[in-house]
């Protein structure tokens, strides 16, 4: 998911085809599998601050209790599974768009040949790190769809800033609830009686670019060849869709 119409990204990352799903389950299994290692091997979230985050995520995705307990049995098994490691690019889409993406890799010198090549087929350039990182804030994102109205939203908020949110945003039927991001886990747990459809840690843009035409056809491009490559975890960016 990424950037601006969260809404938009998750109904299209996560609500239409079968491929789609298994796509997003197989990025987040990788996930898993790292926390439980980078974690010394615990598999229990209470004791586990980035595999709380990611379990959480998992559920918000709809992804069934039987993969994530088979995931945590692989990363806790003799060998655990493909050695990951995470590494993120910087560099600008069409117009400018600030890119910020999220791999996983057992292979950085293919992603790194992979990622300069989706920015040069669709008109951006791979930069520097940390050229376009300094306008985005790290932030917990929870999202919960109203869209049957349900919800009030005034009482949404007080539960949201009651369980220690950073802040909260009403976009039509969608709420966003924005938390830091070491603040993630706790909020999850004190909101437990409502349903995310997704909830993660995000880089939020604190700015939005707007394209127009072919800039914007190339853009959407851009993200599509990312999203769909298996070492991208996630994109982030700057364009207002």
């Amino acid at each position: 998911m990424s950037g601006h119409s969260k809404w938009h990204n998750i109904q299209k990352t996560k609500g239409a085809q079968d491929a789609k799903r298994a796509a997003a389950f197989t990025k987040i299994a990788k996930e898993l599998i790292v926390a439980v290692k980078e974690g010394g091997g615990i598999t229990d979230p209470a004791n586990n601050s980035r595999l709380a985050t990611i379990i959480t995520k998992a559920k918000a995705a709809n992804m069934p209790n039987d993969n994530i307990k088979r995931c945590l049995e692989k990363a806790a098994g003799a060998g655990g599974g493909d050695n990951y490691e995470t590494i993120n690019y910087e560099g600008y889409g069409p117009g400018g768009v600030a890119v910020i993406v999220e791999t996983m890799t057992d292979n950085r010198n293919r992603t790194a040949g992979n990622m300069r090549h989706h920015f040069d087929k669709f008109g951006g350039n791979l930069g520097t790190n940390g050229c376009v990182s300094w306008s985005f804030d790290k932030k917990g994102v929870l999202v919960i769809d109203n869209s049957e109205e349900e919800l009030d939203e005034e009482e949404v908020m007080m539960d949201a800033m009651e369980a220690g949110a950073d802040d909260f945003e009403a976009d039509g039927d969608v709420f966003t609830i924005y938390t830091l991001p070491d603040d993630f886990n706790d909020v999850v747990a004190n909101l437990s009686k409502y349903t995310f459809v997704s909830a993660q840690i995000e880089m939020v843009p604190q700015n939005y670019q707007t394209l127009s035409g072919d800039q914007a056809v190339q853009m959407e491009k851009l993200i599509d060849a990312m999203e769909d490559d298996d070492d991208v975890q996630n994109v982030w960016h700057n364009w207002e869709e």
